[in-house]
């Protein structure tokens, strides 16, 4: 059913009717639609990892190895804001479907691909799709329920958010190991099928009014030519190349270049991609700059928790796996019980204080982890970290939708999702160097001489990555190269390894509580204002400037 209204003469769209008259079933049905399309877009992250050992076996291609994951946060966090943009302007249901139906089948062909190459450019198409779910998932939400609402619901979608970046990794591990890799991309077409079915009868199809639109296309081809290479650069940074590399400083300097040009661009064009007036805005910039600390925060803590149980605490691949399962609970429960707070007290600013305050803590405990650290005080530290992102998951969303009107809740949304991907992408890369960097120089001052002679020069590259310590064939290697020293040798080469890894898994973590204590600054100027229990437009008291 597509429905319009009346426009405002001040408004460039109308506002959503009142959808306290619509069934409370179809109500429930729309909500389990958009829960299905965001555990899609989310799952698909932080499924592939842990099945790429054996994609690679079969398809071979190595080389291609990084980009089947890469390709992936490129796409879906490039497409981000423009589709902000865009269903400002045609409407959120055209993107939740049609957004559906492209995920849908590129999961397909992403399970049919002969080689490497073939599937890191299907897995970029994919991230086409599942951008725009991202954007779409959580502007949609506002179209159902005014801010004084939203809180519980912008809950529920964090939890299932958050619940879909920890079991990524082990559900793609099961898939793969039980039937095929192939299966990571196919499980994808059942329920997504089901999601496009109850969106398509149960979500509303409210559209704006006005029909002619000036779309901004030189802007979106400048922001795509301005992130992607500084996503790539991120991402390459310390890993495939150095950071003062051509390739990396390069691609800084290109996105450097396109982005200068973007906001040029911007500034004369009459329907922005990105209004830069609502970047200036403290209201909005406040929990834009917070949730960049969040996320870079929070994927610290997952992608290096495993690591730390793994090679220093010395437990299995299946307990560092499970040993996310605490913090898994600890943030679906903590955003829940703080959605549901903040729509009864609608007051959210104590929320994000008190979040990145315990992942803050959580993580300084991390830090003081070391080899005699026992495998229950990481659950400790970790369930510590869990609770606190749940509590500042559902915030920052929530602040920047409750600053604008609702002719500009797309663009706002749109951006709080392409921030939250830029600040993982940042965190990712930062604490990755810190921990390759600190590994490498504490590993050859820890190995002594003897140990180090026995060790070819191209083992011992491999693992200035610790990383690359639990890939089984360089762990058998490592171990073959010190077979000439007998057991003793051995056994101080994994002293050597464990105390090491302790040592640069201290830093990132210290690092890591560093990131999360600049978000509870940045906080601090987030301007709370009363959560609006209509869809009016937002009123911005005297002294806040108006987004736009």
């Amino acid at each position: 059913m597509r429905t319009t209204a009346p426009s405002p003469p001040s408004e460039a769209h109308t506002h959503p009717p009142d959808w306290q008259g619509i069934s409370r079933k179809r109500l429930y049905f729309a909500i389990a639609g958009l829960q299905l399309g965001l555990l899609l877009a989310a799952l698909d992250q932080t499924i592939v990892g842990t099945a790429m050992p054996s994609i690679v076996a079969d398809l071979n291609g190595f080389e291609h190895y990084a980009w089947a994951t890469t390709a992936y946060m490129l796409c879906s966090t490039a497409v981000v804001p423009i589709v902000g943009k865009l269903s400002d302007m045609y409407g959120r249901k055209i993107f939740l479907t049609g957004g559906t139906i492209f995920f849908v089948l590129s999961s397909v062909l992403c399970g049919l691909a002969q080689d490497m190459l073939q599937l890191a450019v299907l897995r970029g198409l994919q991230g086409i799709g599942g951008g725009i779910l991202m954007s779409s998932v959580f502007t949609a939400i506002s179209i159902l329920f005014p801010p004084a609402q939203r809180g519980k619901i912008q809950g529920l979608f964090s939890a299932v958010f958050g619940l879909a970046s920890i079991i990524g990794p082990l559900l793609g591990g099961f898939l793969t190991d039980t039937f095929s890799w192939r299966w990571i991309f196919l499980v994808n077409v059942p329920v997504g099928l089901a999601a496009l079915a109850v969106l398509w009868f149960a979500f509303p199809d409210w559209r704006p009014e006005r029909r002619g639109h000036n779309i901004d296309y030189l802007g979106s081809v400048t922001l795509v030519g301005g992130i992607v290479p500084l996503l790539l650069a991120l991402t390459w940074g310390g890993r495939e190349f150095p950071w003062a590399s051509p390739q990396v400083a390069g691609l800084i300097v290109f996105s450097l270049i396109m982005l200068t040009i973007f906001v040029s661009i911007e500034r004369r064009a009459s329907e922005p991609i990105i209004p830069l007036g609502m970047l200036r805005n403290p209201a909005i910039l406040s929990p834009l700059l917070s949730l960049v600390f969040m996320s870079a925060g929070m994927f610290g803590t997952v992608l290096f928790v495993p690591l730390f149980i793994q090679s220093v605490v010395g437990s299995s691949a299946t307990e560092s796996g499970t040993a996310l399962m605490p913090m898994m609970m600890a943030v679906v429960i903590s955003s829940i019980v703080c959605g549901q707070m903040i729509s009864r007290t609608g007051r959210y600013k104590w929320a994000g204080l008190l979040g990145l305050g315990l992942s803050a803590a959580g993580l300084f405990l991390l830090s003081g982890m070391g080899p005699e650290t026992t495998y229950f005080t990481v659950l400790r530290n970790m369930l510590i970290v869990g609770v606190g992102m749940g509590f500042c998951m559902p915030v920052y969303t929530l602040a920047a939708q409750n600053s604008v009107t609702m002719a500009e809740i797309g663009v706002v949304t749109g951006l709080t999702q392409f921030f939250r991907s830029i600040g993982g992408t940042l965190g990712v890369a930062l604490l990755g160097s810190l921990l390759t960097n600190g590994f490498a120089t504490s590993i050859r001052r820890e190995l002594p001489s003897s140990v180090l002679d026995q060790l070819p020069p191209t083992l011992m590259a491999q693992i200035d990555n610790p990383q690359a310590l639990l890939n089984p064939k360089v762990s058998q290697g490592f171990m073959s190269g010190l077979e000439g020293g007998g057991a003793h040798a051995v056994t101080i080469a994994m002293d050597a390894v464990r105390l090491s890894l302790a040592d640069s898994l201290q830093t990132v973590f210290l690092a890591g509580a560093l990131i999360a204590s600049a978000g509870v600054i940045s906080t601090l100027f987030l301007r709370e204002t009363t959560l609006r229990s209509s869809y009016a437009p937002a009123r911005p008291s005297p002294e806040q400037p108006a987004a736009g």
